[in-house]
């Protein structure tokens, strides 16, 4: 968003316009809106710029819940904000430690800030970005006890915070940054700044685990079964005897598996009746070894994240899956086996494996009413396909 068209928006005319719009719904319904808009002597640069609001607050709402309804939004602030169900437990960290002002290094729109802000802590928040420092400054407007700063975080005056929280933009307008040096702030900053006060730093789940200082408590998180960001810990604000933890985050609640460090995979043994696949923010973690042994489990085949066990376990940790047959991985063989029982409706996963599945169920041809799982693996170095069913549970 351009500071012009911003400006246009933060108009009481632009304001009041973009909270009279109906919720957005189908092309169609733009079409009709311009439309309307215009007739009534709307600038064309005002209603391209509330309809965008209009369906950025639409898409907001997956994160935001009712609080996007009277948010403002940028494409990229948008995509980078923590969920606010995320974000409330990071703020809920800074609570327990009793900090009580916060500086929010590199806030983008706000979310984290309005977090911390809703449990009562104080909140100085800076962007780099003056658009989407404006836009931050208009959301957390309701709370007294934040402030916004435009500016960069490395030249922020700290004197007055307790901790900080930074979630480092990783992006630029040519793409994904992919060196940490080049990230704002960077990386090699987020951690000196832990080398002082307490800090907590959001990164994209998949950063290099080299990266993580050996004193950080790393803890990954999913939402309803995507990870979606790796959270890093210093000083009280991380749990004592914690270095790893995936955190599972469902419509059922929030668990979590903790380590005090990378756990050791589970033994390798034979196949059961019951495959597991764990949730991605215990196979970041490396906490699969653990996962393993609570349900009585063991390890298909070396460095592969399934785990197979003769009992159905309840866990949030998983997705459980009944095995029904084991089939060579070939696919005469199993085109064969899926004709048979008119199986129509595949869905096809693979670890371990050099296969495209888009690509291999199309080869497979799959037809018929049935629908089943087909997970294409290893069992002790063998390529093997699992013809499998979603068990029934809390995590299925």
């Amino acid at each position: 968003m351009d500071a012009a068209e911003l400006a246009l928006l933060l108009t009481p005319e632009g304001l009041r316009l973009l909270d009279s719009l109906p919720p957005y719904d189908s092309k169609g319904d733009v079409v009709r809106i311009v439309s309307e808009l215009r007739a009534t002597g709307h600038s064309p640069e005002l209603v391209a710029a509330v309809l965008t609001q209009a369906r950025l607050r639409h898409r907001a709402e997956a994160k935001f819940g009712p609080f996007a309804a009277r948010m403002l939004f940028t494409e990229a602030g948008l995509e980078q904000a923590t969920r606010l169900s995320v974000a409330a437990r990071h703020a809920e960290r800074y609570r327990s430690a009793s900090i009580r002002r916060v500086a929010d290094l590199g806030c983008g729109i706000g979310a984290d800030a309005l977090a911390m802000a809703a449990l009562d802590l104080e909140v100085f928040a800076v962007e780099r970005d003056e658009s989407t420092a404006a836009i931050a400054a208009y959301n957390l407007a309701p709370w007294e006890g934040v402030t916004v700063q435009h500016g960069s975080a490395e030249d922020a005056d700290l004197g007055g915070a307790d901790a900080a929280w930074l979630d480092p933009a990783r992006r630029s307008e040519r793409g994904r940054l992919r060196d940490p040096a080049d990230w704002s702030p960077s990386l090699h900053f987020a951690f000196g700044l832990a080398e002082r006060m307490p800090v907590g730093v959001k990164l994209g789940p998949g950063i290099d685990r080299e990266l993580i200082p050996e004193e950080a408590e790393a803890q990954w998180v999913s939402v309803d079964r995507e990870v979606v960001e790796l959270g890093l810990w210093f000083g009280p604000l991380a749990r004592p005897g914690i270095r790893r933890a995936a955190l599972v985050i469902t419509a059922a609640g929030a668990t979590e598996l903790t380590g005090e460090h990378d756990s050791e995979d589970a033994e390798l043994g034979t196949l059961g009746e019951y495959l597991y696949e764990p949730d991605g923010a215990v196979i970041r973690a490396r906490l699969i070894g653990d996962l393993a042994r609570t349900i009585g489990g063991r390890m298909l085949s070396e460095g592969i994240a399934y785990v197979t066990a003769d009992t159905s376990v309840d866990t949030p940790f998983a997705t459980r899956f009944r095995i029904i047959e084991q089939l060579p991985l070939d696919e005469r063989t199993l085109k064969k086996a899926l004709r048979e029982r008119g199986i129509g409706r595949l869905e096809i996963k693979k670890r371990g494996v050099d296969i495209d599945p888009a690509e291999f169920r199309k080869r497979l041809a799959p037809r018929g009413d049935g629908s089943a799982t087909l997970v294409l693996t290893r069992v002790a170095e063998r390529r093997v396909a699992l013809l499998v069913e979603r068990a029934p549970g809390i995590a299925s």
